[in-house]
């Protein structure tokens, strides 16, 4: 169905998309969740690779560049929300975003330390990301907000986003999995030591959306009890019900295959954006483009 650009943009409706944006390919860990849930709604993706990771860069960047990106979803997809599938955009961006564009449904992520105090036990929670999520007003509020509940080890991960980055295409990044243990073991080896002992951490909170695409290996080095916090699964709950309360949900008898309706954009690696999409969410190649490259 044609969307007329004016209309879609000031009355957005059911079958408009829902636009993702990160600084590369860790935000299709929220996507994948939000297709999950909702598999009948359409999605633009658009993962901002050239500049990756936001995590390394200034906060004036990150904010000039998801700005940037938001408006171009908005004026060129008339999209219905705007999910931004980073921790490091979300601390620098969201109230700015917010202000800019008042009548759109707008959905951030952040560190989930409030679902981790629930889980843990020791009381000990360990928390990993980016330099710039991690170093944010946003988050230190956060943190400074819960520290009478438990104690919390944070660890900055400089390197590990952009490992994980170049992991999707070893052809070219050969030492990308190596450097990606190597990484995790340093940095966690800096938290202290895990466990389920009094004092030990028994929790740990994802708090970059491209870590949870390296579960796998944090598993076989903290051990089986050891819970493992993202947030992809509430940010999906969180847009489904304010879609829904805006009476925005398509219906679910429109579902469809994610080819179909799951589009995704880069200005960077075209090949590695497909080989990640291909591996964690099963699209083809087509799925994939090249972004404008003047947003």
């Amino acid at each position: 169905m044609a969307l007329n650009p004016v209309t879609a943009l000031l009355n957005p409706m059911s079958e408009s998309p829902i636009g993702v944006f990160d600084s590369g390919i860790g935000g299709l860990s929220v996507l994948r969740s939000l297709h999950a849930l909702m598999p009948a709604e359409h999605c633009v993706y658009w993962a901002d690779s050239a500049h990756a990771p936001y995590g390394e860069k200034s906060e004036a960047f990150v904010r000039q560049r998801s700005l940037a990106i938001a408006q171009h979803l908005i004026d060129q997809h008339h999209i219905k929300a705007l999910v931004v599938a980073c921790n490091t955009a979300t601390a620098a961006t969201i109230h700015y975003l917010r202000q800019r564009h008042p009548q759109l449904s707008l959905i951030g992520v952040e560190p989930a330390l409030k679902p981790a105090l629930q889980l843990s036990r020791t009381q000990h929670i360990g928390v990993i990301g980016t330099r710039g999520t991690l170093g944010s007003d946003k988050f230190q509020r956060l943190l400074a907000s819960l520290q009478d509940q438990a104690q919390f080890s944070v660890q900055a991960c400089n390197g590990l986003a952009l490992a994980i980055e170049h992991s999707v295409n070893p052809d070219a990044h050969p030492q990308a999995s190596v450097q990606i243990t190597e990484l995790l073991g340093q940095y966690l080896q800096a938290l202290g030591t895990f466990g389920t002992q009094a004092g030990q951490i028994d929790t740990l909170v994802l708090g970059c959306t491209h870590y949870v695409f390296v579960e796998s290996s944090l598993r076989q080095l903290l051990g089986p009890h050891v819970h493992l916090v993202s947030t992809g699964e509430p940010v999906a709950k969180q847009t489904q019900r304010l879609l829904q309360a805006a009476g925005l949900l398509r219906s679910a008898s429109q579902e469809r295959a994610p080819t179909e309706h799951i589009r995704l954009m880069t200005n960077g690696d075209l090949a590695g954006l497909q080989a990640a999409a291909n591996r964690w969410l099963g699209l083809p190649e087509s799925a994939c483009e090249r972004a404008d490259p003047q947003v």
